[in-house]
This record gives C-alpha cells, sequence and structure tokens, in this order.
C-alpha cells in the first residue's frame, strides 16, 4: 500500500518531560488506524506533531515522500493536506455554520464565494447538518458542533483526516451521532489517523490500532490482535480497564 504519512524516530520534548520517545509507524492510503492508550501517553501529542502544531523535538515526518520538517517544505500548504478535527470544536462563534465551513476555503484555498459554498453543502449533508447552514455554534448541541467541524474539515479536501479524541468533549447520547459520520467516512475509504477511548467503534472502523503508553508505541496490528489478543503486558492491563 502506498504510505501517505511515515513517522520515523519522533521524540516530543517539553522543557524535561519527555512526552513521545522513538516513535515510528505510518499511514497508507485509504487506511483507518486508531490510536489508543491512557490519558497522558503521548496520542494527542503524537497527532499535533503530525499537524506541526507541535514541533518535533526530533525525527522525522515523511509526507507522500517529502521530509516535511526540512527547511525548503512549504509548512502551510503542507497543513491543507491534512483535515483536523478537535475535542472542544473549534468553531468562530460569531459565524454560522455555512459559514464556518467557507472562510477556510477563500482564506487558504482562494476560492471563490460560490465554489466554496457548494462544497461546504455537500459535506454538510454528508454529515446531516444542511438544514441548519444559517444556525450560529452557541444554538447548536454538541454532537452537531462536532459535526460541523467534520464538515468544516472535509471543505478542505484533505488528503488525511485527523481526529484528537472527537467524542471526548460530548454527552453520552451524542457520541452516537458522531460516530456514525467518522463510521461512513470509513466506509468511504478515506484516510484517518483517529485518537479515541471508544474501543468498540476502534475495533469497527480500524485497519490497525495502535496503543500507545508513556510516549512509546507498545504494540500495533489489526484490532483482532491488539484488542482480541494482546501480546504484550501492558495492552492487556490496559484492555481489562477499558473493555467491559
Amino acid at each position: 500500500m502506498e504510505k501517505v504519512i511515515e513517522i520515523k524516530h519522533l521524540n516530543k520534548s517539553f522543557g524535561n518531560n519527555e512526552v513521545l520517545r522513538d516513535v515510528n509507524f505510518s499511514v497508507s492510503k485509504g487506511e483507518v488506524v486508531c490510536l489508543i492508550g491512557s490519558s497522558g501517553s503521548g496520542k494527542s501529542t503524537l497527532l499535533r506533531c503530525i499537524n506541526l502544531l507541535e514541533t518535533p523535538t526530533a525525527g522525522d515526518i515523511i509526507y507522500n515522500g517529502t521530509n516535511i520538517l526540512n527547511d525548503q517544505h512549504d509548512i502551510k500548504r503542507y497543513r491543507t493536506h491534512l483535515g483536523m478535527v478537535f475535542q472542544q470544536f473549534n468553531l468562530f462563534d460569531n459565524h454560522n455554520v455555512l459559514s464556518n465551513c467557507i472562510i477556510g476555503q477563500q482564506k487558504v484555498l482562494k476560492r471563490t464565494k460560490e465554489e466554496a459554498k457548494r462544497n461546504a453543502l455537500n459535506y454538510l449533508s454528508v454529515v446531516g447538518m444542511e438544514k441548519y447552514v444559517n444556525a450560529k455554534p452557541r444554538q447548536l448541541s454538541g454532537g452537531q458542533k462536532q459535526r460541523v467541524a467534520i464538515a468544516r474539515a472535509l471543505s478542505m479536501d484533505p488528503e488525511v483526516m485527523l481526529f484528537d479524541e472527537p467524542t471526548s468533549a460530548l454527552d453520552p447520547e451524542m457520541v452516537g451521532e458522531v460516530l456514525k459520520v467518522m463510521r461512513k467516512l470509513a466506509d468511504e475509504g478515506r484516510t484517518m489517523l483517529i485518537v479515541t477511548h471508544e474501543m468498540e467503534f476502534a475495533r469497527e472502523v480500524s485497519d490497525r490500532i495502535v496503543f500507545m503508553d508513556k510516549g512509546v508505541i507498545v504494540e500495533e496490528g489489526p484490532p483482532e490482535q491488539v484488542l482480541v489478543n494482546p501480546s504484550q503486558e501492558r495492552t492487556k492491563e490496559f484492555l481489562k480497564r477499558t473493555l467491559k
């Protein structure tokens, strides 16, 4: 399979706190990879390093064969290929739903307003939010806000979607509507890297699961291997606490 992102010997420290240590893995085109592990294991930091919201201390991030950490690479252009969905939605409160999905297309991709609107309406329909185009974020539930955030990310036509615990800030009854959208995207063959605590969801949608602990990758493989028959004791301990 064609590798879209390769992580090689990645390290990240905040002062004396080493959050990521010699992390190596890759994501192939059309693959869904879920990152699991306890809070503080480095999952979200890894995602933020991939998107260069955090600058790695050492190592390489290879995107379609090019090391994006070298001085010659256009970081802004690289980011346009990644769609990022955060825990806290990060919508613009003073703009309505449609405008939230248009602004980035116009400013970053230089699309016309009509082109951006067409694209935004298409993806708002995909996530089931086309009826709320004129609503402001404050008028929406948490689940609805997150679906708009997904539509906004998709509107930029990214090659890879990054999800940082997209359901962790939601009430339990709203989690399902967001996971349903993400399942749909996985079924469409989108390349996705997902940090999640939703184990059943990870089992259903993942091509591969990566288990992290204390800043290192402890184990990775197909869901049935990592979640059902893990080889590492640390993975077994984690699953005992999280799987019902």
